[in-house]
């Protein structure tokens, strides 16, 4: 079994808190993870162990087990019981493991009534961290979602298909999503051709026949489901007109390529948007990386001027802007370098980098070409 890197930061967080939440996407290994932990589970999507949950309740807050309670929002009952255990023994901590595959935007118990007595920590599908480094092209063809092909190559593109058309059929209209379920597919494919862009409502609502709000209210629901990240734009005190609208990037590049029905990397490698498909696996990688490494920072944002100066990529740490352009090829070029150079003055950062599949890193005067690895590396050994 291959351990998450994920696991050490719920370990800490319980000897400190009287519950967790493990957030993340269907399927991600949630499930897996908790049992790992603890051996009193309780899956609340069926209707047997909610009742067998309520016989039992009396006797399990009183033990000095953890308690797994799965995909709790189909419970929503139990988290008052919660807060009254919890506030009975206040300096007990580590009691109650909580899996959920929403959001805290869609957490409206937590935000209610756990407020000050559980920690968030969120699973992603698998990293490159947690993977082979022979396992890189393959991660970023089909994604980091334990069944679907990174482990198993022949589960590709079958298992996203599937797993796309669950989430539109039921689960995202369980979780209050109001569009049916044709036209949430329609939304997906859609969603598949803005990757990587700037954020256009309108223009997505005109094609679906709704106004630009409804858009907005659905891309909320596939971003509290883990689906899409959206970067905002940074903004920069200088004397250049700059984007101000968000970006968007399909957090799994599995379900992204598996939209667009391309099967191989070969196929992949051909398309017209294979650039924003890598640009946005290296952002996500990024951002996965910080998580798991429990480091604070601001972001993450992107920058673009309208004259065409860019970062892929701002995070703010320790107070100093890192600076990041991602470029899909083996050998980034002195022109390159110059224009991160210059991007990263007008923000005044501190590190640019511009990440690549490079083999040979070159560093220089606070601006250096390497590749992910090589990036990771650095925060780690950030100053």
């Amino acid at each position: 079994m291959i351990e998450r890197k994920l696991r050490h930061i719920i370990l800490s967080r319980l000897k400190l808190m009287p519950s967790v939440a493990i957030l993340g996407p269907r399927q991600v290994g949630k499930t897996t993870l908790a049992k790992t932990l603890s051996s009193v589970y309780y899956d609340l999507e069926l209707e047997e162990e909610k009742l067998r949950l309520d016989l039992q309740w009396n006797d399990i807050i009183h033990s000095n087990e953890t308690i797994v309670l799965d995909e709790a929002q189909n419970y929503p009952e139990i988290f008052p019981r919660i807060r009254s255990a919890i506030d009975k023994e206040r300096k007990r901590n580590g009691r109650f493991l909580i899996l959920r595959s929403v959001s805290p935007g869609l957490m409206k118990e937590v935000s209610e009534l756990l407020t000050g007595r559980i920690a968030i920590c969120e699973l992603t599908p698998f990293s490159i961290r947690e993977l082979a480094d022979e396992k890189e092209s393959a991660l970023w063809l089909m994604g980091g979602y334990p069944d679907g092909g990174v482990l198993q190559k022949k589960n590709f593109p079958v298992w996203q298909k599937s797993y796309l058309e669950l989430l539109a059929m039921r689960d995202l209209p369980l979780w209050g999503m109001p569009s049916k379920p044709e036209a949430t597919k329609r939304f997906f494919k859609m969603l598949a051709a803005s990757n990587g862009t700037v954020w256009n409502a309108s223009q997505i609502g005109k094609s679906l026949g709704i106004t630009y709000h409804t858009v907005n209210s659905y891309l909320d629901f596939l971003e509290h489901a883990y689906l899409v990240r959206r970067l905002q734009p940074y903004h920069a005190n200088i004397k250049k007109r700059l984007v101000k609208s968000s970006k968007i990037y399909w957090r799994d590049s599995g379900l992204l390529h598996s939209l667009f029905n391309v099967r191989n990397t070969d196929e992949l490698i051909v398309q017209p948007w294979v650039g924003t498909s890598w640009e946005g696996w290296i952002i996500e990688q990024i951002l996965i990386y910080l998580n798991y490494s429990d480091i604070n920072y601001d972001g993450p944002y992107y920058f673009r001027t309208n004259d065409g100066y860019e970062l892929d990529l701002i995070l703010i740490i320790s107070g100093r802007p890192w600076g990041i352009e991602i470029k899909l090829g083996s050998s980034p070029g002195p022109g390159d370098l110059e224009r991160l150079k210059r991007a990263g003055d007008l923000i005044g950062a501190d590190t640019r980098v511009l990440v690549s599949k490079t083999d040979h890193p070159v560093e220089g005067d606070n601006t250096i070409s390497t590749n992910i690895r090589g990036l990771l590396e650095l925060l780690q050994n950030r100053d």
